[in-house]
């Protein structure tokens, strides 16, 4: 006790009171805290400082909530985009459509215009290009083609601008080919390739490794082993190659499942996309395993199914900014006492991605001609295009099939890439001896969508307009 009183009265200097010692300045513990001289500036700095610090510790926790919130939000209306759009769609008519669809295999020709006689004795102008139909059936017809289908729509305004189809070995088949669904095969690499794209973490040319042969169907081999470098190739050159390991793993290892199936719905799958049509609807089922959305990535997956024309349609989107507008196939009705009637115009049933994708993938669908798995199609033996002043987008796509049997090979394109004016998908399957495929009908409707005749054709039309 002795020893503590003695350090005590050594630290403290005595005081008369209590009080004194906590408020006194003589009476404070040598040891304690003492006022620090500061200048004018020190204090503002320190104020403003401290300021900021109580600001930003009071709005940490409202910034993070805010944060999550917002990602939910992103979240849910990427998984409702699609029920959106589902829904808008519901409340478009296609009457003109059905009625000029229910007669075109009576239509003729009156002058360069594609006409049918309805039965209140009314007349139907097709929206239909008769130069590039013609063109088409003509190319399958001198070919002999066991079944094919082409359907083209201009962009901006979904107008239909061919429809048509034929069957060398099955007559009478080709009048409801177009609304009847097939595998899509490697179509579906561009669904693959913008669901990447809008995650933000590929550009067409990042470099992505694989493993196995180019078109390999066995995602048991593609796994890559992240310690070794192997096979690599920038998405553009696989896309223009249709390289099925790379789309396959893009489709597993970057988009992911629920993903991949956020964009099916956006892309019209699995959902009346022409209601009031007999249109049917395109499928596409959920991968039960890694495995299967591999297959699916792609377009190894025989149960995904689309309709030429709702290919058509996809495409005239992608070509479109990302903008998908209802195919309009009349130009003009007239009752029996010439009366102009109302028909259907343009309108937009959906959104399918950003202008900012549809670019990338523009660029990535360029190589298919110039590089990959058309080029021969559109340059003649000497190596020279084709048609040397357009720049072509397009996918290509080759499958196995049983409904008709045979082998099933498309083409989906739209040109020019800088400003598309028409987008066009062909559909044809071959038995075990072939003339043609789709590649080779794709080219021949763009040089004569393209030629000089059709050209001024179409420019003395929209003077009139």
């Amino acid at each position: 006790m002795k020893d503590l009183k003695k350090i005590t009265n050594n630290r403290l200097i005595r005081t008369p009171n209590i009080f004194s010692r906590f408020f006194s300045r003589k009476g404070r513990a040598k040891n304690s805290f003492r006022r620090i001289p500061e200048n004018k500036k020190q204090k503002r700095f320190l104020r403003v400082l401290l300021t900021i610090l109580c600001m930003l510790l009071a709005l940490y926790p409202a910034g993070s909530l805010l944060k999550n919130a917002v990602a939910e939000l992103v979240s849910l209306s990427d998984k409702e985009s699609g029920k959106a759009n589902a829904a808008s769609r519901e409340q478009i008519s296609y009457k003109s459509f059905r009625e000029a669809a229910d007669v075109i295999s009576d239509a003729y020709l009156t002058g360069d215009k594609l006409v049918a006689r309805l039965q209140d004795g009314g007349l139907m102008t097709y929206t239909i290009s008769s130069s590039l139909q013609h063109r088409v059936e003509a190319v399958m017809a001198e070919n002999s083609v066991p079944y094919g289908v082409f359907v083209a729509i201009e962009p901006k305004t979904g107008k239909v601008l061919a429809l048509t189809g034929y069957s060398a070995i099955r007559p009478g088949w080709e009048a409801d080919a177009y609304k009847k669904i097939y595998p899509m095969a490697s179509l579906f690499k561009m669904i693959t390739a913008c669901a990447a794209l809008e995650k933000n973490v590929v550009e067409p040319e990042t470099l992505f490794a694989f493993r196995g042969s180019s078109y390999s169907e066995n995602p048991k081999y593609w796994s890559v082993n992240p310690k070794r470098v192997g096979q690599q190739m920038p998405l553009t050159i696989a896309m223009g190659k249709s390289i099925n390991p790379v789309f396959g793993r893009l489709a597993s290892d970057v988009v992911g499942r629920d993903s991949i199936m956020q964009y099916v719905n956006r892309f019209g799958f699995n959902q009346t996309l022409f209601p009031g049509t007999s249109i049917l609807p395109s499928t596409a089922p959920l991968p039960k395993d890694d495995s299967e959305l591999k297959l699916m990535g792609c377009g190894l997956g025989r149960e995904v199914k689309i309709s030429p024309l709702h290919a058509a349609v996809m495409m005239a989107a992608l070509a479109n900014k990302g903008t998908m507008m209802a195919p309009l196939l009349v130009e003009e009705r007239r009752d029996a006492n010439n009366n102009i009637l109302p028909v259907d115009r343009s309108r937009v049933i959906g959104q399918l991605v950003t202008s900012g994708t549809t670019e990338k993938l523009s660029r990535m669908l360029l190589t298919t001609v110039t590089d990959g798995t058309s080029r021969r199609a559109f340059h003649d033996r000497n190596g020279r295009p084709k048609l040397r002043n357009v720049n072509i987008c397009a996918k290509t796509g080759s499958i196995n099939g049983t409904d008709p049997e045979g082998k099933y090979t498309w083409f989906a394109a739209y040109a020019p890439a800088e400003d598309p004016s028409i987008a066009l998908v062909a559909l044809i399957i071959n038995q075990d001896k072939w003339k043609i495929k789709a590649s080779r009908l794709g080219a021949e409707a763009l040089q004569e969508f393209f030629s000089e005749d059709s050209f001024e054709k179409r420019t003395e039309t929209r003077g009139n307009i």
